[in-house]
């Protein structure tokens, strides 16, 4: 198997959630994704603002639908779904840009806790910074 293929062993994941909580991420490791979507759920306060990123890892835990459904919180990807493109582009953009809450996933972290996260277009970088 391809050392890109295989997750982190226990002592690597630790000494990552330490580097980023050195720089000032708060970093938590969790052993399955119920237990991901309960600690992310349990860090968003009822009515909250929330941006949930294009994620398979989000879809597959149910945390985008319990985030953009549920009601509980105040959906941006739902609103900027219901909002026109073409005449409301620049709208968009800020609603996008800074949100209260930003969920989705990175695309790599060093052992150092550094993260990197790649975009087609862009649109997110704003709102993880």
């Amino acid at each position: 198997m391809s050392r890109w293929k295989q997750l982190a062993d226990d002592q690597t994941t630790l000494t990552i959630v330490a580097s980023l909580k050195e720089n000032g991420v708060e970093a938590i490791a969790v052993e399955n994704g119920e237990e991901a979507k309960r600690q992310v759920l349990e860090r968003i306060p009822e009515g909250s603002e929330v941006m949930t990123m294009t994620c398979v890892t989000l879809d597959t835990i149910s945390l985008a639908s319990e985030i953009n459904e549920s009601g509980r919180f105040n959906s941006v990807r739902k609103k900027l779904s219901a909002m026109d493109k073409q005449t409301q582009s620049q709208q968009m953009n800020r609603l996008g840009a800074a949100p209260e809450f930003v969920v989705g996933s990175l695309d790599a972290v060093t052992k150092d806790g550094h993260v990197l996260v790649a975009s087609m277009t862009g649109s997110q970088l704003p709102a993880y910074i």
